[in-house]
């Protein structure tokens, strides 16, 4: 399984919790401010915004919450200046990664996001060493079901490609329709397990050792825990019976 798809799956389970939620909220009224300011509160004609706010009711966050959001961004209410900034990064093994950030202190967010990779075995990387091989695509992960359920409902709604992973699938699109194929899916009674639009690599690292299987998903860990950072994306791949080793 895909270290992207993986991760998704631990972030779902995780996301139960009060606490997580709570932090995934926030991290996501970042995005609706930014993307109202940069194009305007009206979702009819600013795709950002109308990506974000389909992303923060797939949260289950609520309507006052992002209207909140939306006029902080778009002036009409008490607003911190965000930056956005895009750390690369190798974790260890070789394994490629790109961290989002939305901050309003550069040093700050830099200095907290050098410090994992630091701890973690990792390093830090030029600008563009590993953001050549990531491309914007839409996931979306779907527990058991059918093959060819999946694959009629997938394909009518938009979706490139439909692939087995794990106990389930893996479909594909491009990221202005991920949503879309989502309700698709869940309309013919489809379990989904996640979706989202997200950098995915052409480049995958098997990852076979234990020890650096261990210290990637700490170091995934460790930058899902900064306020700063928005999303992590990479390219390492570790199979279920490794997974079940960790105990993840």
């Amino acid at each position: 399984m895909s270290g992207h798809s993986k991760w998704a799956t631990i972030k779902h389970k995780k996301g139960a919790a009060d606490k997580a939620r709570a932090k995934v909220f926030n991290k996501i009224a970042r995005q609706l401010e930014v993307a109202a300011r940069e194009g305007g509160p009206d979702a009819t004609s600013n795709a950002s915004l109308r990506t974000v706010i389909q992303k923060a009711k797939a949260a289950q966050m609520t309507n006052d919450a992002i209207d909140r959001a939306i006029k902080r961004g778009a002036g009409l209410g008490e607003a911190t200046s965000y930056e956005a900034i895009t750390y690369e990064a190798y974790a260890p093994g070789g394994v490629a990664m790109l961290i989002d950030v939305l901050t309003d202190n550069r040093n700050r967010s830099s200095a907290d996001v050098r410090v994992v990779f630091t701890k973690g075995g990792g390093a830090m990387a030029e600008p563009g060493a590993v953001g050549w091989q990531f491309s914007r695509r839409g996931v979306i992960l779907v527990n058991g079901s059918d093959e060819d359920t999946v694959m009629m409902a997938a394909l009518d709604a938009g979706a490139d490609d439909i692939t087995a992973e794990g106990d389930g699938f893996r479909v594909t699109c491009e990221p202005n329709v991920v949503y879309d194929v989502r309700e698709a899916l869940q309309a013919a009674g489809i379990d989904v397990a996640s979706a989202e639009s997200t950098m995915v690599s052409s480049v995958t690292i098997d990852v076979t050792d234990i020890d650096d299987a261990r210290k990637i998903l700490k170091i995934m860990d460790a930058l899902d825990d900064i306020d700063d950072v928005q999303d992590v994306y990479s390219n390492f791949d570790i199979s279920d019976d490794l997974m079940e080793q960790l105990g993840e």
